[in-house]
Parts: structure tokens; C-alpha cells; sequence
């Protein structure tokens, strides 16, 4: 991924952050929702009643499509992205994180590693490419790759070639693998808690107009269950569950010194499954996050980091995680097969070890009026 957001820190950080944050501002990421809504669309209406899809495969492929589109403004069937096969090339480099751990530290020509730097190496060829023609053309559109070419700070800083390569293959990989893992778990908890898939079709039945969803219903959350259903998935399945810090200086903690420069890890996957923060925190509560609920304390629930380091594409995957989230509820019911039993990885990001196969059914009819929302 090279020097991007996720792998830089002090004041390259924060100059790189301020340059960027008009490309993830409310007008920019409705002006993607379009993009979004019509990508998740074409895939939904590919689900058949009767069929089996691995859900994890699936919203993979979708994610990269629509990344493609909204953020970097290549069209994913256009004749470069055919040729080079975007897809499938990032599956080849995030396979490196699913090999044996031994293997990965191999650096011979047929190893995990030689097979992820190839793949990124034509990647590059993609992103290059389409950087160094939209300098010569002065082509922009409403994606995000055209404000990284024009963005700059209150200095008049700009980014390098080489500096939005490495913020398109970050935005890439932390969109591409968080939001698919985000939506493989919300379904898998859904087939297994009918009652809440209920007040789900309920509530679309009650706010949607033909199970159509308008770019700004979905970028402002404006289906409370769902929202309720997606806190809760994030809260017990974070994809980034662990993130790397360094202490800036030394500090106490629970009886330890900790010295400055020390390596320091924070692991939100057990911040969210703290019993005396979440009661039960195995079990699977949406209306932990109803708008009653009492408030949670700070940094008990950061499923996009926190502080300076928030996770700066959190609204853009909000935003696509809700539009899979309805468009499947509106089209289709996914259900489990009976011998299906859940394995999480937990490398690079947590998600389905084997992937989720779920059974494509009619969407099931609403028999019951929406539970009202519990404290």
C-alpha cells in the first residue's frame, strides 16, 4: 500500500489528511451514491431464487466495482480494466494474509509474497496509467482520484504521482476488504435472527418507495433499524479488529509503565466484547445502539478508530454497506444451509474463513409490525 493514510503518522499524516478530506466531504460522497446504488443493483438482480452464493465472493466483487467507479472513476468494464482484470489482481495480493504464516516469510519466486508484489506491480500499471492521462487531458469527474489530483492544503501542497498511488491502493484495500466482511457477518446474523430481518423488511416497507433507497436516505442513516443492525455487526465483528500505535510519550496504565516510543496495540474486537460495557457480548443485540440506549463510554465502541486516526472513508463505507444492505433485503432472503458453521479469520481483517455460502430465497413477507426500539 505504500505511504498512505493507514501507514503514515506525525505531520506527513496530518498534512496528508487535511489535503484529502475534501474528497470525503457530504456533497462528494452523495454525488457517489449514484455510482453506488446502480453497481449494487446490477449485482443484486444476479441473485436467482434457488441458488447458492458464497455472500463473502460475492460483495468482494461488488466492492471493487464500485470502488472502481465512485472513488477512482475507471469504468470496471472498460477495455484497460478488462485487460488487466482489477478484481481478480487484488484478490491475488490480499491472498498473501490467507497463506501459512511461514510461507509468507518466503521471498522466492513462487511465493505468497512474489505473487502479491506482481499483483500490485500491474495495479500500479492501472493507476499510473490513468493518472498520467488525466494530467495530459485535464479530465476530472466526481470520484475521488480527480480531487486527489487537484487537492491541496492552505500552503498550496499537493500530492506527488507516487503519493495518490499510494492513497488509491490504501482507499482501495481498506474499502475493498472492510466493507465485504461487514456485510458477509450482517447477513450471517440476520439469517440467524429472522425476527430482526422482519423489522428490517417493515421498516423499508414503511420508508422506501418501491424498495428504492435515494442516495440521500442512505447517506444520512435515515432507516433506524438498519442502523441499529449495522452498529451492532460492527461492534461484534470490527474488520479492523487490532491497530498498531506507538506511545508518544510515557504514561501509567493499570499499574504499568508504559516508556514513549513503546510499540502499543489496541484491540477493538476486545473493547467490544467487554461484559460490563456489552451485557451478553456474544450474543447479538442491535438495540444496544438504539437511540435510548445509554451512552457508551469513550473508546469503548471504535470500529473506525478514533481521534486523529478515524478511519477517513468511515461514510463512504457506511454509505455502500447500507445500499448492499437494502437492495438485498428489498430483492432477495439469504438463509444458511443447515451444515454451515462459522470460522473467522483474523488476517489481514477479520472476515469468513471459508467464506459464507447462504441459499438465495424469495424475500420473505412481512408478518409482523416493527419491534419498538428497546433502551
Amino acid at each position: 500500500m505504500g505511504d498512505g493514510l493507514l501507514t503514515i503518522d506525525g505531520e506527513f499524516h496530518r498534512r496528508s489528511r487535511r489535503i484529502m478530506l475534501p474528497a470525503f466531504h457530504r456533497e462528494r460522497l452523495l454525488a457517489s451514491a449514484d455510482a453506488v446504488i446502480e453497481e449494487t443493483t446490477r449485482a443484486v438482480e444476479q441473485l436467482r431464487p434457488g441458488a447458492r452464493v458464497d455472500v463473502y465472493a460475492w460483495t468482494r466483487h461488488l466492492a471493487v466495482r464500485v470502488a472502481m467507479r465512485a472513488l477512482f472513476g475507471v469504468d470496471p468494464d472498460g477495455e484497460q480494466a478488462r485487460a488487466i482484470d482489477a478484481a481478480a489482481l487484488f484478490e491475488e495480493a490480499l491472498s498473501f494474509y490467507a497463506s501459512d504464516y511461514f510461507l509468507r516469510m518466503l521471498r522466492t519466486k513462487r511465493s505468497p509474497w512474489a505473487r502479491m508484489q506482481r499483483a500490485a506491480r500491474t495495479l500500479d500499471t492501472l493507476i499510473y496509467s490513468e493518472i498520467k492521462r488525466r494530467r495530459a487531458s485535464g479530465e476530472r469527474g466526481a470520484d475521488i482520484l480527480s480531487l486527489l489530483l487537484d487537492a491541496e492544503d492552505e500552503d498550496g501542497n499537493t500530492l506527488s504521482d507516487l503519493q495518490i498511488r499510494d492513497e488509491v491502493m490504501t482507499l482501495l484495500f481498506a474499502g475493498h476488504d472492510t466493507t465485504t466482511s461487514t456485510v458477509s457477518f450482517m447477513f450471517y446474523e440476520l439469517a440467524r435472527h429472522p425476527q430482526v430481518a422482519a423489522r428490517l423488511l417493515a421498516e423499508q416497507d414503511a420508508l422506501l418507495e418501491d424498495g428504492r433507497p435515494t442516495g440521500a436516505q442512505l447517506l444520512a442513516g435515515e432507516l433506524p433499524e438498519l442502523e441499529m443492525v449495522l452498529e451492532e455487526t460492527l461492534r461484534k465483528y470490527p474488520p479492523a479488529w487490532v491497530g498498531p500505535r506507538r506511545a508518544v510519550e510515557q504514561f501509567e496504565f493499570q499499574g504499568h509503565t508504559v516508556p514513549a516510543r513503546a510499540f502499543v496495540n489496541y484491540c477493538s474486537w476486545a473493547s467490544h466484547h467487554l461484559p460490563d460495557v456489552f451485557p451478553e457480548p456474544e450474543a447479538f443485540r442491535p438495540e444496544r445502539f438504539a437511540p435510548a440506549a445509554p451512552e457508551l463510554p469513550k473508546g469503548a465502541y471504535v470500529p473506525f478508530g478514533g481521534g486523529s486516526r478515524t478511519c477517513i472513508g468511515m461514510r463512504f463505507g457506511q454509505l455502500e454497506v447500507r445500499t448492499i444492505a437494502t437492495l438485498i433485503l428489498s430483492h432477495v432472503t439469504l438463509s444458511l444451509p443447515e451444515d454451515f458453521r462459522l470460522s473467522i479469520r483474523q488476517m489481514p481483517t477479520i472476515s469468513p474463513k471459508h467464506g459464507l455460502p447462504m441459499l438465495v430465497r424469495p424475500r420473505a413477507g412481512v408478518t409482523a409490525a416493527p419491534v419498538p426500539m428497546a433502551a
